[in-house]
């Protein structure tokens, strides 16, 4: 079975214990969002609240040993908004490259860092266009 318990705030609540004993969790954070605020609260950065939520999922007790397939998605509007955004407007204390890659990277590095059970819990990390087929044919492949 699949669930998609996406969506704002207020939709999160009260689902986390439905899922006790999952053998994985897909988990899609939109790497254009850097540069996003929430809709209900616009004091808060899109990819900020990616990776609170993450972390809380990542290392939520339900889930000390399922692992993640992480997709972070929207790669193709990333790479465009990437040349005009600077990453820093999410992550001041990134100073590398504005480059799709690099960037790309040090995002991917901010999710996985947050696993605190390395020794055993798998992060499969991959950068997708939900909208190019051969790309998420090749991920699942």
């Amino acid at each position: 079975r699949m669930f998609d318990v996406g969506g704002q705030r207020s939709e999160r609540k009260k689902w986390i214990h439905c899922f006790e004993g999952a053998t994985c969790i897909i988990f899609i954070a939109a790497l254009s969002a850097y540069d996003m605020v929430l809709v209900e609260d616009d004091e808060v950065n899109r990819m900020h609240e990616s990776l609170h939520l993450f972390n809380s999922i990542c290392n939520h007790r339900y889930f000390a040993t399922t692992s993640i397939v992480l997709f972070l998605n929207k790669k193709d509007v990333f790479l465009e908004k990437i040349k005009k955004a600077h990453l820093s407007i999410c992550f001041p204390d990134y100073d590398g490259p504005n480059t799709y890659d690099d960037a790309g990277n040090y995002i991917k590095l901010q999710f996985l860092e947050l696993n605190m059970r390395r020794d055993v819990k798998e992060i499969y990390s991959h950068m997708t266009c939900a909208t190019d087929t051969e790309n998420v044919k090749f991920v699942f492949d």
